[in-house]
């Protein structure tokens, strides 16, 4: 009986422990120095089509528009609007400066948006129709598995189509 119960000890230290070193050295093994984004070394270029005129991004990780994980942050200016919209993927955000204001459901306003102040994070599901607002100049950091794509629930509303 001792020896079982000491087996198990054995093993429920050993294997998660097994596991941890061997996801760290999977990523050991990826890259020879960490990659550090300190805001002022962080290169912005103008924002996608896809967002409205005034959106600055920076990917720090990935490729947004590739498969796999991403990591990328969008800076915005006061009173910046994404119309409503959707996305074929779960979004997951944290708001690293301003005021980011969302509106969730059939037919969003800004009156029924809710503030979300630096330091949020937030997630929400895939096809959940939701416009965002900002208050000041606003950084978001969006974290996920790519390709990250928006879905503008009235296509007037999208930018890729006032160039047409």
């Amino acid at each position: 009986m001792k020896r079982n119960h000491f087996l198990t000890i054995l093993i429920s230290i050993v294997v998660p422990s097994a596991l941890l070193l061997a996801q760290q050295g999977a990523h050991d093994a990826k890259s020879t120095q960490a990659n550090l984004y300190p805001p002022a070394n962080i290169q912005w270029k103008n924002g996608p089509a896809s967002l409205p005129p005034g959106a600055k991004i920076a990917v720090l990780e990935g490729d947004p528009a590739k498969d796999g994980m991403f990591v990328m942050r969008v800076r915005v200016p006061d009173g910046f609007h994404i119309p409503p919209h959707t996305h074929p993927k779960p979004e997951r955000v944290t708001i690293i400066q301003g005021k980011f204001l969302l509106a969730m459901g059939d037919n969003p306003k800004r009156a029924n948006a809710e503030a979300l102040p630096a330091g949020t994070y937030g997630v929400w599901p895939p096809g959940m129709v939701h416009a965002v607002w900002t208050e000041g100049e606003t950084i978001v950091q969006f974290h996920g598995i790519g390709p990250w794509v928006i879905n503008y629930v009235n296509l007037a509303d999208d930018p890729r189509n006032a160039k047409k």
